[in-house]
């Protein structure tokens, strides 16, 4: 499979080339063009309940995109919602990685993606929910991002602290505990951060320049306050 990101300073998209018989998977709606030779189906991977989990517990579609060059070579374009990022990474099997809500785009068809249980703190505090994607297996895998993904990478011991809402994917052999952003409670409530990660290497993090949860209280701070039947509060709802 080969493929190039295009456009990585503003709103990228990856262009994959696949051979006649190539398969790649996406998340549901991440086709944006493909050639005429190329097949798109709906997939569940994982069966039913895989597919539940991934919609109810970690946020995402319960459907894959399966694009197949069935009729011969072909071309698949595929971008993501968010004004963000695309980054691709090579899996060799011997470890997964843990990605946030919404960072997976596209794969090999020989990657897994499953969800993942967060223990009480961490589902509670980290902002990622108790549900997240472990990503595993050999080939090719494509996160995206709200902002640019920026890579840190930590050596042994070393420690880093993150804030919660601009984490995008970590190794899954990587412990990371939630702590206060300050001493106390109350001055971590007014400082604006609140709980951060405190991460341990070995082990490359990435995280985003741009907060989601951040822009969508500017977009909040921005819009009229009207009565509950208004469009503006409809809107709100749905940030």
């Amino acid at each position: 499979m080969n493929y190039e990101i295009l456009y990585p300073e503003a709103f990228p998209i990856v262009k994959v080339n696949l051979k006649r018989g190539e398969k790649i998977k996406a998340e549901s709606d991440a086709m944006i063009a493909m050639s005429a030779t190329v097949d798109v189906e709906g997939k569940m991977e994982g069966g039913i309940l895989s597919g539940l989990a991934r919609k109810f517990l970690s946020g995402e579609s319960m459907f894959f995109q399966e694009l197949a060059a069935n009729r011969g070579d072909g071309e698949v374009l595929l971008g993501h919602a968010q004004p963000g990022g695309i980054l691709d990474l090579d899996l060799d099997g011997s470890y997964g990685l843990i990605v946030q809500k919404n960072g997976y785009l596209a794969s090999s068809e020989t990657i897994n993606v499953e969800t993942k249980v967060q223990n009480l703190a961490q589902g509670f505090l980290s902002g990622e929910g108790f549900f997240v994607l472990k990503v595993s297996g050999r080939g090719t895998l494509f996160v995206s991002s709200y902002g640019v993904i920026h890579p840190l990478n930590l050596e042994q011991g070393e420690e880093i602290i993150i804030d919660n809402g601009h984490l995008v994917a970590w190794p899954d052999y990587m412990d990371y505990k939630i702590e206060k952003a300050s001493k106390g409670w109350i001055s971590s409530f007014t400082s604006g951060e609140m709980a951060v990660c405190r991460f341990r290497g070995p082990g490359v993090v990435l995280i985003q320049t741009r907060n989601p949860d951040a822009f969508k209280g500017w977009i909040r701070s921005l819009l009229p306050v009207g009565n509950s039947n208004s469009g503006s509060s409809s809107f709100l709802d749905n940030l």
